[in-house]
Formats: C-alpha cells, structure tokens, sequence
C-alpha cells in the first residue's frame, strides 16, 4: 500500500530562491567567484538537490566538511570542472580515494600537507589542494610558525598544485567586532607571503563587510539558505543581510480539542490553561528537528478567513506532536488537516531559532528525515 501526504509534514524548498540569493551574493563581489559551501547535506536542504541546482546556474566549485560528503557530492556532481573542496581536508590514509575522485583537499596541518605531497610523488603528478592559514579563529588552519615554515621551505609543498589559501572569520556576523579587521590584515600579509596563489576569506557575513574581505573567491552558506547572515547587533545594517526565503516547513492538524481553564496541556503539566482554550495538536515534534527549547515559547502561522494568524506553541515540543493554542481562529478556520507554517510562509526563520535561544544554522541542519521534501523551480516541482 502507497500513503500519500496524510498526516506528514512538508518541507518545501524553493531551489530558484536559494539560486537567487547565491546570485546576489556573487554580485555584491563581480571580481570574485562565488563559490557555495553545502556541508552538513546543504545545510539539511539535500546536498545533491541544492550542489545541481547551482551547478546549472554557474556555480563551479564547493565546500564541504567531510571527505565522506565530497564523494557523495561528487557522485551527484561528476562534472570534472566542478571543484568539490574538503574543509577537512584528507583523512588519513584515505588520500588516494579523494585524488581517484578528483576531490580537493584543504590543508590545514603539516601532516596533510605531508601526506597530499608524499601521494603526488607516488602517483607522479600534481595534485591540487587549497592552504588554510588560521588568523584568529584558533579552530582549524596553520600556525603562524608552521605557515611561515611552509613559505620559507617550498619544498614541503613538492607535488601540490595549490589553488589559494584561505582563513576563516571568527566574528563577520558583527560587523563592528574588531577580530574583523585584525584578521583582515593578517590574511592580507599571508597572501603576500603565498604571492602567486589566491584568496579566499569571505563567508556570508563577510561578504557584506565590503571589499577588503572578498579576495578572489567567496565561500557563502547559511545565506545561501535563507537565513540572516548578520546579528541583530549589527544595528541597522542587520536589515540588508535579509535573503529570499528557501525554506517553508508546513505540517497539519490532526485534531482540536476544548480545554478548560486550570487544566494543563502536554508533558510534565507545565502548561496550565488560565481561560477556555482551543488546543489543536499537530505531527511535528523534536524527533522531526522542532526544537524542544520552542516549548512554551515558539509559534505558528495559520492562514483563517481573515488573513494569517500567529499562534503559540502551548505546552511542550515532544517527540512526534506539538501543540498549539489556536483560540484566536474561529474553528472552521482550523479543522483537522488544516496547514500550519512551522518556518518560512511568515514564520522567519532566525525568529524561530532566537525563540529556541539558537541560531538558523541549529533549525536548517536538525530538520528531520520524516518530512515529505518538495523542491520547486520554476520549470518543475520534484517531490521527494
């Protein structure tokens, strides 16, 4: 027996819109390549839906986290003039799988380096690879000693074919913070050391720092996706940071019921109702990636008669179900099987995650397998 949509959610992606906001990024910096960063399955979008979407738009290279995505994205994207980058770079002793899948490694320690040259030498040919140099964010990319002894001593480098060096911004989604500018010019001496090589600097948030940090190729996510690359403590600047909306999470009401005043609502009875209330129950809970933390605290969209109404989350986020208080709808605005918009269709998607005390990133990446997925274009609708 086949099931249709019956009580199942709906994650709906717009792959014209997230196109759309890589190409707005990309023209904030037309002397730079926009590149698109699709770790973590494009942000819990679908790797290989969102790489060929970009793909067919222009976009020819990007980043991922892990070697095990870079073969997955690879398979979904052979084209062998798409560059698919590691931010790992190599696991090792699995560098000869990578080279075999024209994958690119970025080096981040000497051992990589290491590794990647004593491959090329073994294979007799060069191999590409981009240097991750690290300015200040003190995660991953080389010490200032260990990159000065790789400029110093090319030869470290034998059999590599670098493509540029990069550095991550620890703090580009404020544009005030000083660590921006101080990794700015560290970055700018690096490439002075790395002449003849590329740079990369520029995630989302620093594309809008403006051109000091755009290098030649930009490596945008979280904007990609829809989401604010910007804080709210960026003042008014935090407005341009607003992206076309990629992602519109529905699900449906299974029942609703009355409920009295001094009863309570969901586990652990938190919730205790001060007046008569409608209380509808829909099939969304943490299990799908709805964050426990929007108990009490998160809301919905439902579009009644009279426009689309914000309703609370009442109760807790539990596994499977949510609740909502929907007194405000008049009730044949809101009958079982009515949609509800969970994130997008007027629930913003940072608002949401600010409600969980998180950020869009957490919301994206946690969206739950159970979800029926349709990616819309505008020449096509593909349920998944």
């Amino acid at each position: 027996m086949t099931f249709t949509s019956g009580d199942q959610a709906i994650l709906h992606i717009d792959l014209d819109a997230l196109v759309a906001n890589w190409r707005r990024l990309g023209a904030m910096a037309p002397q730079a390549e926009c590149a698109a960063v699709v770790k973590a399955d494009g942000y819990g979008l679908g790797a290989a839906k969102v790489g060929k979407a970009l793909q067919t738009a222009g976009c020819r290279r990007f980043f991922v986290a892990h070697s095990e995505e870079a073969l997955a994205l690879r398979q979904a994207l052979p084209d062998p003039q798409t560059v698919i980058h590691i931010l790992h770079g190599p696991t090792a002793g699995g560098e000869a799988e990578l080279a075999a899948a024209n994958l690119t490694p970025v080096l981040s320690t000497p051992g990589q380096i290491a590794a990647w040259s004593a491959l090329a030498k073994r294979l007799d040919r060069r191999l590409p690879a981009a240097l991750h140099i690290d300015t200040g964010m003190n995660r991953l990319g080389l010490t200032d000693a260990e990159a000065d002894a790789v400029a110093a001593d090319p030869g470290r480098l034998d059999g590599i074919a670098l493509e540029f060096v990069m550095t991550h911004l620890a703090c580009a989604d404020e544009p005030d913070h000083p660590l921006n500018k101080q990794q700015a010019d560290r970055f700018a001496a690096w490439r002075q050391r790395f002449a003849n090589l590329k740079g990369s600097l520029a995630n989302s948030a620093g594309i809008f720092l403006g051109t000091d940090w755009h290098h030649d190729i930009l490596r945008p996510g979280i904007a990609l996706y829809g989401a604010n690359p910007l804080a709210p403590s960026a003042g008014p600047r935090h407005e341009t940071g607003k992206m076309a909306e990629v992602v519109h999470l529905q699900g449906k009401i299974l029942q609703v019921r009355s409920v009295d005043r001094g009863m309570t609502v969901g586990y652990g009875a938190g919730y205790i109702v001060e007046k008569p209330t409608q209380i509808a129950t829909m099939a969304v809970g943490y299990a799908d990636g709805l964050s426990r933390a929007l108990s009490g605290r998160g809301s919905a969209i439902i579009k009644g008669r009279q426009g689309h109404v914000r309703v609370p989350i009442a109760g807790r986020v539990s596994m499977d179900l949510i609740t909502l208080d929907v007194s405000a709808l008049r009730p044949e605005d809101c009958p079982p099987g009515t949609p509800v918009s969970l994130l997008g269709g007027g629930i913003d998607l940072d608002e949401q995650a600010a409600q969980a005390g998180t950020i869009g990133y957490e919301l994206l990446t946690q969206l739950g397998k159970r979800y029926r997925r349709i990616y819309k274009t505008r020449d096509m609708e593909d349920r998944a």
